[in-house]
């Protein structure tokens, strides 16, 4: 199941990281090598609509089993489209159930999951209107970070989303709002190192974490203003010293964060620390992006094996758990 970037256009009015979400042929083209490893035959399904189509018909969907990267667009419950449908048919699937990937797209209520399982978060608000955003900046303090309440690969970023003033937090509240169509998520601007840690298998365990850049101006990761502020000139600086005990830490709350939210197979999960070096949980994403400059693909670089080799263990793991 995918949706390929390659044929989309972004329709008028749209913001211009609407299809950040959506991944190249390339990505695609890496999970069938990794298919092909394992010895299987690759089968494209299509975007949820063509399941749907062929459901509707009465006919099977032709295989003994689903790798589910499909995000589906708009909604909050956009990414659960697929696995119901294949749920429905009593089509196993790889990856996560429909539920988690609709809670951990909604960056709130993953906050309040993760946090309550003992996985260290900075307070949030949801923010659903310029009005409330005073109440925000009381609760709150500044300097805040507001980003939209349910999207994925870092949409709705930019440079003014580090606010440090009233009057920016309730413009960036309305920004998100008029442009996502959806309430704003504010919380504490972090000030700290960010890293990524790769949660995989069944049991789940974690893989090395990766540190990644800041824009050194803003403190903002680098990843999340590329696809907003695409031409933009930055200094990249990796302020962190990933000591072990550190990364020791990120695994065993990454892998917390895993359980509490019944991910399967593989996610990554995001951290940011803050001004005493702590790390904070940022978000967990079940459906990561598995392209081929991803974190997955630098593990493998990491490893010495080749991308295929690397997500063929992964995707063996998830098929073993189905029994296949």
């Amino acid at each position: 199941m995918f949706e390929c970037l390659e044929g989309l256009a972004r329709r008028s009015g749209e913001p211009s990281d609407v299809l950040a979400e959506y991944e190249p042929e390339s990505t695609i083209a890496a999970l069938e090598d990794a298919i092909r490893e394992l010895g299987h035959q690759p089968v494209r399904l299509g975007a949820p609509a063509d399941l749907l189509a062929r459901a509707a018909k009465g006919e099977g969907q032709g295989v003994d089993a689903v790798l589910d990267i499909a995000e589906g667009e708009r909604t909050r419950n956009r990414e659960a489209w697929a696995p119901v449908l294949l749920e429905m048919q009593g089509v196993p699937a790889l990856g996560s159930d429909a539920l988690t990937l609709s809670l951990s797209l909604d960056k709130a209520w993953t906050k309040d999951v993760v946090a309550a399982a003992g996985v260290p978060v900075a307070p949030h608000v949801s923010v659903e209107s310029p009005d409330d955003a005073e109440a925000a900046a009381a609760a709150l303090g500044l300097p805040l970070f507001v980003k939209p309440r349910w999207e994925g690969t870092s949409k709705g970023i930019r440079g003014s989303s580090k606010v440090a003033s009233r009057e920016a937090l309730a413009a960036e509240v309305a920004r998100i709002v008029r442009d996502y169509d959806q309430p704003a998520l504010v919380e504490p601007f972090l000030p700290g190192a960010e890293y990524t840690v790769c949660v995989v298998g069944t049991p789940p365990r974690a893989l090395p974490a990766l540190q990644r850049a800041l824009d050194q101006a803003t403190g903002i990761g680098v990843h999340a203003l590329a696809h907003a502020e695409p031409d933009a000139a930055r200094v990249h600086t990796t302020p962190g010293d990933l000591t072990p005990a550190l990364e020791a830490e990120l695994a065993a709350h990454s892998v917390a964060a895993f359980r509490a939210l019944r991910c399967r197979d593989f996610a990554r999960v995001d951290w940011k620390c803050d001004a005493a070096g702590r790390p904070r949980f940022l978000e967990i994403n079940p459906l990561p992006t598995f392209a081929t400059d991803g974190s997955f693909a630098i593990l493998a670089e990491l490893s010495g094996v080749t991308y295929a080799a690397f997500l063929a263990r992964v995707l063996e793991e998830g098929l073993r758990r189905l029994g296949l």
